[in-house]
């Protein structure tokens, strides 16, 4: 059993409220708001077990630090190459695409995240 913290919930209850798809970074920014003495490595370890535990979603965007979204249910993500920004997409099911793919893999494939990546509007405009 794993010993309830204050400050886990207060990470959780952070990424829960936003939908910008935070660097631990800019969570240990936010979080420190309400807990002053919290540590950036503390922030990493809630992190890493909030991810485990299903209670968030790691975002490895291939630009830099990693993402986090509160958002739980299924959905997608898009990614800007350009800015880095990260937003929700409405979910599109990997089922086709399991089943494709089992077919050329000699393993069990359980599951698949979607993730697209281009450039957002703002950097389309220039802007």
């Amino acid at each position: 059993m794993v010993k309830y913290s204050r400050q886990r919930e207060g990470i959780l209850r952070n990424l829960q409220s936003r939908r910008d798809h935070p660097t631990a970074d800019m969570i240990y920014d936010s979080v420190r708001k309400e807990y002053p003495n919290i540590s950036l490595g503390t922030v990493y370890r809630n992190l890493t077990f909030l991810t485990e535990t299903g209670q968030i979603i790691k975002i490895s965007t291939q630009m830099g630090a990693d993402r986090y979204d509160g958002f739980i249910k299924p959905h997608n993500h898009f990614i800007c190459r350009e800015c880095g920004m990260v937003e929700d997409m409405e979910y599109i099911s990997c089922d086709e695409m399991i089943l494709q793919a089992s077919g050329l893999f000699p393993g069990l494939i359980e599951d698949c995240e979607l993730q697209f990546f281009g450039k957002c509007k703002n950097c389309l405009s220039g802007q």
